[in-house]
């Protein structure tokens, strides 16, 4: 690897969007930590992505076990001494329980915050002084168009009755987590932006959506390796941006 060569974090990326992210950013001369919670299935989409040519490794990072952060964070920092990208992609949406106000589950709600936001923070705080090494260093979050406020509430959006109450809230937060740490960075390098890839159809959503994963990796892949003119602390689609 070259000395010179970007590294980027990618979390949640054994499948879908996380997974394409990952090729496309390795197709694009980055080095790429392909974040796994099961570190066995992360080797085994990395060497798919190496016998296309690719420079990636798998590395385990489960969000709900902050051992195994503190540990991907160690070893990249003893390995690399930095991280220039962190692309937190990693997320769930239980359809079965999430619903709308009325009778979305509470427990539902809880793990939806304890993963999509809480756990997104935990990474980020952790990886972040490896971030602060690096010469132009990018953050991009995995949000969602039903995380705007604005979006949510024009009845004549193109989904009005999207209304999971646990998934839109946790990303209204990872909204907030986006524009909040990039004013604190907002004397360094550091870009940090919220990213909504769209309505893809991917496992997540159980093959639901009408953009392909190909697609929607376009924004999450261009905010990562933005110049350093590029913006900060602002939401985007691949149209452009989003209110919040």
């Amino acid at each position: 690897m070259s000395t010179h060569q970007k590294i980027a974090l990618v979390t949640g990326a054994t499948r879908g969007l996380g997974f394409e992210t990952a090729r496309q950013l390795g197709r694009e001369g980055v080095f790429v930590l392909l974040g796994a919670r099961d570190l066995a299935a992360g080797q085994a989409k990395a060497e798919v992505l190496r016998a296309e040519g690719l420079a990636v490794e798998a590395i385990e990072v489960d969000l709900n076990r902050p051992d195994t952060i503190d540990a991907a964070a160690s070893s990249i920092d003893e390995r690399f001494g930095r991280l220039d990208i962190l692309i937190n992609n990693a997320g769930i949406l239980l359809l079965d329980t999430d619903d709308f106000p009325s009778v979305a589950s509470v427990e539902t709600l809880r793990e939806s915050y304890e993963v999509n936001f809480i756990g997104m923070v935990i990474v980020t705080q952790k990886l972040l002084p490896l971030i602060r090494k690096a010469a132009s260093g990018r953050i991009v979050n995995l949000s969602s168009s039903v995380g705007s406020l604005w979006w949510t509430g024009d009845a004549n959006n193109p989904s009005p009755d999207v209304k999971w109450l646990g998934y839109a809230a946790s990303k209204a937060a990872v909204n907030m987590l986006t524009v909040q740490l990039a004013l604190e960075l907002k004397d360094t390098p550091i870009k940090v932006n919220a990213v909504c890839p769209g309505y893809v159809m991917t496992e997540l959503n159980r093959g639901g959506g009408y953009i392909t994963i190909e697609d929607g990796v376009r924004a999450p892949v261009k905010y990562a390796l933005l110049d350093d003119a590029g913006p900060t602390g602002q939401f985007f689609n691949t149209d452009g941006p989003i209110n919040w």
